[in-house]
């Protein structure tokens, strides 16, 4: 009787011990907002790959890891270091590898070894867009990107899983990693997958948090990939607790990391707050952050993983690629469509300068309910009436504004 006293006094203050460890609200909110208003420093102007900036955030977030608890699971440490050699010629591939000339990124890999025969891969990009470039949607001088939702918003969020995780007790290891060149194509997340520093037989799914800085007043959060496993959408509800507005997509597919390990045949889920109208541009700063909304992102993909760790590992199911039917179009409203809007229509989330939206005074909130001919009931009818259109031609939009609806000319 005395033995069995003593165990289990022993387990009790075990658990009370790890409880103890387990980070605060408060601290939490603190430390996301210390590493995103870093990593969106000027200082690092804009983490783009192969750049000074992009080095210094990533000996950042290995030292965070190091502080954390993890173990250095990269190459080299915490490092796993990776060449893009970029061609001439724009119709061939980016070479990926080790050796050979070109631009140096590196991913940053901590381990949490629990002991377990299955392993969880949790992951963020941390790099930007530098100055701008290609990808950026600033118009004028170059200008640092500080990707503070894109994607310091989800390193950081990534810093404070590793943080939770370390103090909870769970049925399964984690491998948390940071990629770089995400902006670029998915180099990261793709040199990741070939030159895998565990064995990925042993993965047992993927969670990537891209832009999750920005919940708004709905606390509409997007979580696409539940269809690559069944285990997922029953789960997704029960860890549901604090009444976040789910939005959902079945595919695996999408411009983030979780692709590179979707096309691995592993299942995979994917965290998103929204696109905005500072998306891809300078304006992107630390200070329009929602770090209380952060923090609701982070406590929700803890409490899923709780809800996942009885479970055998996860079976995997493909999904149909919801981007294998999208219609190509040759011109633009000069919109930013609102992603987490799921009523009738298409809601519009920003709206570019000197675009035909802007001419005919639409504004951020509008919903495009008509486009010449087409009745617009979701994103892809209106993706299939601005098909139709090119450089040029005239037509109406009816949008809703304030429950009024509204009638304008733009040519394209």
């Amino acid at each position: 009787m005395r033995i069995k006293y003593i165990l289990t006094l022993a387990v009790l203050l075990s658990f009370l011990a790890a409880c103890s460890n387990a980070p605060t609200d408060q601290e939490l909110i603190s430390s996301l907002k210390e590493d995103v208003v870093y990593l969106a420093a000027d200082e690092l102007e804009g983490r783009a790959i192969g750049t000074e900036g992009e080095k210094k955030a990533a000996e950042y977030l290995a030292l965070e890891f190091e502080k954390a608890g993890l173990q250095g699971k990269g190459t080299d440490g915490f490092f796993q270091e990776f060449t893009v050699s970029k061609p001439t010629n724009p119709h061939e591939e980016a070479v990926i590898g080790t050796d050979g000339e070109g631009v140096t990124g590196r991913n940053v890999i901590g381990y949490l070894d629990n002991k377990s025969e299955t392993t969880i891969v949790i992951g963020a990009h941390f790099d930007h867009l530098g100055l701008g470039g290609a990808g950026s949607l600033h118009r004028g001088e170059p200008e640092i990107h500080n990707g503070a939702d894109d994607n310091a918003s989800g390193t950081a969020a990534l810093v404070a899983l590793a943080k939770i995780l370390k103090a909870e007790k769970h049925n399964s290891n984690f491998l948390f990693i940071a990629f770089s060149g995400e902006e670029n194509g998915l180099w990261g997340s793709n040199y990741f997958v070939k030159n895998p520093t565990i064995d990925l037989e042993t993965v047992n799914y993927m969670i990537n948090m891209d832009m999750v800085g920005r919940l708004n007043q709905e606390k509409t959060l997007a979580i696409n990939g539940v269809g690559t496993s069944p285990s997922f959408v029953p789960a997704l509800d029960i860890a549901n607790s604090d009444s976040l507005k789910l939005v959902t997509s079945e595919s695996g597919v999408g411009p983030s990391d979780h692709t590179s390990f979707y096309l691995q045949d592993l299942p995979v889920l994917h965290f998103f707050t929204g696109q905005h109208e500072d998306y891809h541009k300078p304006s992107d700063d630390s200070d329009l952050i929602n770090y209380e909304g952060l923090l609701s992102v982070v406590r929700y993909i803890d409490r899923l993983v709780d809800e996942l760790d009885d479970e055998p590992k996860l079976a995997f199911t493909k999904t149909k690629d919801s981007s294998g039917d999208s219609p190509r179009f040759s011109v633009s409203l000069g919109v930013v469509p609102d992603y987490l809007y799921d009523g009738e229509g298409m809601r519009i989330d920003g709206v570019s300068e000197d675009k035909p939206a802007e001419a005919a005074g639409m504004m951020k909130g509008d919903i495009v309910v008509q486009l010449g001919d087409s009745t617009i009931v979701d994103m892809m009818s209106y993706m299939r009436a601005l098909s139709a259109f090119k450089k040029g031609d005239l037509t109406t939009v009816i949008f809703e504004r304030e429950g009024l609806r509204n009638e304008a000319e733009i040519e394209f």
